[in-house]
């Protein structure tokens, strides 16, 4: 395989015993700030996945990388269906990644530049915790005054303050599936800040936050961990528009996480985003069926998952009555069988 270090040497970086993680990026363009900076990291190793517009002399120091020649030489099946030049090429990282034992998965994009106090928490613990039952809220606003909100949260929502109340907070014990680390400067909002305020934002150290079952909030694929147990959850949907592809995983995954008792959980900013250049209009006519979506898909899934499925079950079910309801297509519902069969051969 065509790839800067070996496998053996990623092994070497950091002593016996210690977590194994994997930052997963996909990028098309020569190595970045933002890949360099995770590849200085003893702490992690760090996986690039190529495109067909990714230089074909891609090399950085530390790095694995992962070139469309190489992809297609792996035995995954859900390579048979995943199209080029597309976001959704990072499924085959990650399970490069499981195929060398990795026990966290880290997803990044290669304009996120990790600060000194980069990392996550641990995945249990005592965390402040928003009570069940509240429906979506802002997150952001537990880190900033600035009236700005995440992309995917319900437009209908977006003028409204208040909706994660610090009063009801509560220190509880959690079980975490995934830490959403926030990004200052240019944090993830969709084409509708941008287009009408797109103000950069740096968000105050205010620690962690545990979103109850019954809370959600929406979730993406920059600075993102997730534990081992909820890899199949990684699955990003192929054959939905660009801007609405990780905002659709992590809706998904937060119902089918609380029938297994995981939750999502909040984190500080320790990257900053030096966003790579974006056409704001063509952001907007992506991010379309994620406006009109949002809500409708956690009713959906909510009502689709069951305690008496696992995590890929539900996760299969509940792309299944998304199918039903013609919000994602029959390819998805093969290509995502074709991931859960991968991710069953290695998890």
């Amino acid at each position: 395989m065509e790839t800067d270090r070996s496998a053996d040497a990623g092994r070497h970086r950091r002593g016996a015993g210690a977590v194994r993680g994997w930052v997963v990026i996909t990028s098309i363009h020569a190595p970045t700030e933002g890949v360099q900076g995770f590849a200085c990291r003893e702490e992690c190793d760090v996986l690039v996945v190529g495109d067909r517009k990714t230089p074909p002399d891609w090399c950085c120091h530390n790095v694995t990388f992962l070139p469309v020649a190489a992809q297609s030489r792996l035995s995954f099946r859900v390579g048979r269906y995943l199209p080029y030049n597309h976001y959704c090429r990072k499924m085959l990282g990650y399970l490069y990644a499981m195929s060398l034992g990795a026990e966290m998965m880290i997803d990044a994009d290669d304009d996120n530049i990790p600060r000194k106090s980069w990392g996550f928490p641990a995945f249990a613990g005592e965390y402040p915790t928003l009570p069940g039952g509240l429906g979506f809220v802002n997150v952001y606003e537990l880190y900033t005054e600035q009236h700005i909100w995440p992309r995917g949260y319900p437009l209908r929502l977006a003028a409204q303050s208040g909706t994660a109340p610090r009063s009801r907070i509560r220190v509880e014990q959690a079980v975490v599936g995934v830490w959403q680390g926030l990004a200052d400067e240019t944090p993830d909002v969709d084409a509708v800040y941008r287009l009408t305020n797109d103000q950069p934002c740096s968000f105050r150290d205010a620690g962690h936050h545990v979103l109850g079952r019954g809370t959600l909030s929406p979730f993406n694929s920059q600075n993102t961990a997730f534990r081992k147990e909820t890899f199949c959850l990684l699955y990003l949907p192929a054959f939905v528009t660009f801007r609405f592809t990780d905002i659709l995983r992590g809706l998904v995954a937060q119902p089918v996480m609380w029938q297994s008792g995981y939750h999502l959980g909040f984190t500080n900013a320790t990257v900053v985003q030096k966003r790579n250049t974006h056409d704001y209009m063509q952001d907007f006519e992506s991010e379309i069926p994620m406006y009109l979506q949002t809500e409708r898909v956690v009713e959906l899934v909510s009502g689709a998952v069951s305690a008496g499925s696992d995590l890929a079950g539900n996760l299969f079910n509940a792309y299944g009555v998304l199918h039903r309801a013609d919000l994602v297509t029959g390819r998805e519902m093969r290509c995502l069988e074709a991931w859960l069969l991968d991710c069953s051969d290695l998890v």
